[in-house]
């Protein structure tokens, strides 16, 4: 389990450098958010995932990797909106959205552990359409309680369900990234 936290972490750097950047360019403006606009960010990233996985020709020069890029820094704004509440205006320096970043990173790497541990590594032998599905089918979990005003009978929170997305997204990348699966 030390090399998945070692590649977890080379992944988690590549999407933390260009959510940084992103701050850098447009300022915390993803702030205005609400959970719903969030949920349907990471939808269309997943389904032009899933359509790449699909179709023989694609006609925009972007890869699977961007995409799930996409999905884990959507998800922990997403996250950091759950902690934070939405807001009218931009309100976080680039500092205060990394060390926001930062937090959620720590607690979703942390359920990936133990969640790696009672699972035994079972998404190693995972495919990465696989993983893209269930990154959909939380989608449509988070969509439907959204729809329920955050309502839950018996289900995990939706804070959940982005942390799961994260590190759904996460495994992905791992096996997208060359001689690092195994």
């Amino acid at each position: 389990m030390q090399k998945t936290s070692e590649q977890y972490d080379a992944v988690i750097k590549i999407c933390r450098d260009l959510f940084s950047k992103k701050m850098k360019d447009y300022g915390s403006a993803w702030r205005i958010l609400r959970l719903p606009s969030l949920t349907d960010q990471i939808f269309i990233k997943a389904q032009r995932i899933r359509g790449l996985q699909q179709n023989e020709v694609s006609k925009i020069d972007e890869d699977e990797q961007s995409e799930f890029i996409g999905i884990i820094n959507y998800a922990i704004m997403a996250l950091i909106q759950i902690d934070k509440g939405v807001v009218d205006q931009p309100d976080l320096t680039d500092e205060e959205a990394l060390c926001y970043y930062n937090k959620h990173v720590a607690i979703t790497k942390a359920l990936m552990e133990n969640k790696n541990h009672d699972y035994g590594e079972a998404w190693r032998d995972m495919r990465v359409s696989s993983l893209t599905d269930l990154i959909l089918q939380k989608l449509l979990r988070v969509k439907s309680i959204e729809n329920n005003k955050g309502k839950t009978l018996v289900s995990e929170g939706i804070d959940a369900n982005y942390q799961d997305m994260v590190n759904y997204a996460v495994f992905a990348m791992i096996h997208l990234t060359p001689n690092s699966s195994q």
